[in-house]
């Protein structure tokens, strides 16, 4: 029996020299792309598998997914990334998969929003990771507070729009908390204190929380370390001087794959007026970051403060040294997510000879349910 389908058509002239001129621009797209890839192979900088290995992150495909992720970072697959990104958000206000927009102006997080799998059985794990902390602290003399920062979600959902929040998110911060005050580890959850300044807590187009958020939360925390009978020491007091308003380029825009484009076609920017906090009577606030130095006598400070970027933005560290009266060793660390922070403190010699009195812990919210994938090594 013939076929009665009609020959396929075939390609004019035109198109037909169209189709070689693009295949040739792809090939050529994906040598530069693969060279560019093997340059940076062969500079060392690509780390195949991290220093501390553990179980979990190779049977859930961490260690590739780095590898893609330093990979992406070389110059042709970065740069078209950004122009993908540019074009995208040009044309249908695309923000891209790790940032999501909400009402007018405003960004969120992805990760803040995600359902992490084995959320639970991760949570419980990361709260066992800190009992057994605030035990080995203990018999050091050394106090723990730790301090859960809720998500902008969380705190700014007036301003989420056509976003949703998964309700089973809801009670997870809080619950945490409420488990480890409950095996006797001092733990509190910044939501309360933060829920009614409402949007006014975070940035519009960063991450973190706002001064006015940040300030707040200062207090909450001074009020608690007072509550639990300690003193910060050296006493001091600190004045705070407003700035000049000033534009403050927000993470979530680099995060998007947007900062590269001209200010007038990012999304609209943030005008912040910083604020400095320094000491009365002395020229200039001591950076407090040698831990070589910080805690070598007894006029040095005796608590110590370790994190993330939430402790390093938004002068959370000088509202909380105005709000406790005394300085703080502020070893918080950008991107620590959980243990990040936690283990450059204690991996340090000077942690051992001179602890502090009190170490104010701070994790943000959205790392509670994640993998436990940087083990804190502690300092033998």
């Amino acid at each position: 029996m013939t076929s009665s389908s009609p020959a396929p058509a075939q390609p004019c002239e035109r198109t037909a020299r169209i189709s070689k001129l693009s295949g040739v621009v792809f090939v050529a797209f994906l040598a530069l792309g693969f060279a560019s890839c093997a340059w940076l192979l062969a500079s060392g900088k690509v780390e195949f598998v991290p220093p501390k290995l553990t179980r979990q992150a190779a049977l859930e495909g961490d260690i590739t997914h780095k590898i893609a992720k330093q990979l992406s970072q070389a110059s042709v697959p970065e740069q078209a990334a950004n122009l993908e990104r540019g074009a995208s958000w040009l044309a249908l206000h695309d923000t891209g998969p790790r940032v999501r927009s909400g009402c007018a102006g405003w960004l969120f997080l992805t990760d803040e929003m995600r359902i992490n799998r084995h959320a639970r059985a991760n949570a419980d794990t990361k709260a066992g990771v800190v009992r057994e902390l605030q035990q080995r602290l203990a018999k050091r003399g050394v106090t723990l507070l730790v301090a859960v920062v809720p998500d902008k979600s969380r705190i700014a959902q007036a301003q989420l729009c056509d976003l949703r929040r998964p309700a089973m998110l809801q009670d997870r911060a809080a619950t945490w908390v409420d488990g480890l005050n409950k095996a006797g580890v001092a733990a509190v959850d910044l939501a309360p204190s933060l829920q009614p300044l409402g949007a006014d807590a975070y940035l519009r187009t960063d991450t973190h929380w706002s001064e006015t958020g940040a300030a707040v939360a200062a207090k909450a925390l001074a009020e608690q370390v007072r509550r639990m009978g300690i003193s910060a020491t050296p006493h001091k007091d600190f004045e705070a001087q407003v700035q000049e308003p000033a534009r403050r380029p927000g993470d979530l825009v680099r995060l998007a794959g947007l900062e590269w484009l001209p200010v007038a076609l990012q999304p609209a920017p943030e005008t912040v007026a910083a604020t400095r906090i320094s000491e009365k009577a002395a020229a200039a606030q001591s950076g407090g970051d040698n831990l070589d130095d910080l805690f070598g006598d007894n006029n040095l400070p005796n608590v110590a403060l370790i994190g993330t970027s939430f402790s390093r933005n938004s002068n959370f560290a000088g509202f909380l040294q105005q709000a406790l009266g005394a300085p703080i060793g502020n070893f918080a660390k950008d991107g620590g997510e959980f243990s990040g922070g936690a283990n450059g403190y204690f991996n340090n010699p000077a942690f051992k000879q001179t602890p502090p009195k009190l170490i104010i812990w701070e994790i943000p919210e959205r790392d509670l349910q994640t993998p436990y994938s940087e083990v804190i090594d502690w300092a033998k």
